[in-house]
């Protein structure tokens, strides 16, 4: 497989002279397989100059699997081209939403509604499909198998385990590392404790062994303690999970967008200084390729 990054911010696209070197497009990341399947891992903004880049490969088949309906995961996809060209297959995955009782279907048909988009999902001339998942269903595209894990996310945030190629990767799309359990002199806090380890372990082993792990990382562990319940997370809770499944390799992505490109730098030098000969960390920027 090859992996190849076209957004790594989270939240909001921020252009600029700040963000040049790390990219300022959100979250859109590309995996091609040996045989020439490809599959696309959320529409942020980053989807655009992805569908710039591959116009002229028709007819296209492409698998879009979205992690979660925030709009820093989605705002790209009316964007993506090929969607606009006859003989193209796009087919979208994702999660069924218990609550509003929508399948992922619904985020085309929202977005190019009139009044927010000038262009109607009836001028799409691609054939399109969408698939709506429940937690550790399993789809198998041609030679790859992709299992849906949920995640700790105010949305149903589907993470995604991907093998194929004799590799496999796990994307978390948005993720916050579990809470600790509440003070152990609540009479709760045996049950609490017992259910946070329980879904703990359960990501552990849906992440075990695979050759690479591109985690949700926007934060620093100070920056979180204000953030909880936000749904993104950490560079040191990224590192562990990483270390717990025994991952090889670490790619951090989501960045917080108020964070400059020499902010980053900074950040990922005093990473690798507390975890660098544990792990190989990979702080994401666009234009990356990566073989897991």
């Amino acid at each position: 497989m090859q992996v190849r990054f076209w957004g790594v911010r989270g939240s909001i696209a921020v252009p600029g002279p700040g963000t040049v070197r790390y990219g300022g497009n959100t979250t859109c990341i590309e995996v091609l397989t040996n045989s020439g399947e490809r599959l696309i891992l959320d529409a942020g903004t980053g989807i655009f100059p992805l569908a710039r880049a591959i116009a002229s490969e028709t007819p296209l088949t492409v698998h879009i699997l979205i992690t979660h309906t925030h709009w820093d995961h989605i705002q790209g996809l009316p964007f993506f081209t090929p969607l606009f060209v006859p003989g193209n297959h796009i087919r979208i995955y994702g999660a069924f939403d218990p609550v509003f009782g929508r399948g992922i279907d619904d985020i085309l048909s929202v977005q190019m509604q009139h009044r927010f988009y000038p262009v109607g999902e009836n001028e799409l001339k691609a054939d399109v499909t969408s698939t709506s998942l429940q937690d550790g269903d399993q789809v198998r595209i041609g030679g790859i198998t992709i299992t849906a894990v949920v995640m700790n996310h105010p949305v149903i945030n589907f993470g995604y385990r991907i093998e194929a190629d004799g590799q496999s990767l796990f994307f978390t799309g948005d993720h916050e590392p579990f809470a600790k359990a509440v003070d152990p002199a609540n009479a709760a806090h045996a049950r609490i404790a017992h259910q946070l380890e329980a879904l703990q372990q359960r990501l552990v082993e849906a992440v075990r062994g695979v050759d690479m792990l591109i985690a949700d990382s926007a934060y620093t562990e100070e920056e979180l303690a204000t953030k909880r319940g936000w749904g993104h997370g950490t560079h040191d809770a990224s590192i562990a999970l990483a270390k717990a499944a025994g991952v090889r390799t670490l790619v951090m992505t989501h960045h917080e967008p108020t964070r400059t490109d020499d902010a980053l730098d900074a950040l990922f030098l005093e990473i690798r200084k507390r975890h660098g000969h544990d792990l190989e960390l990979v702080m994401a920027h666009e234009g990356l390729v990566l073989e897991p």
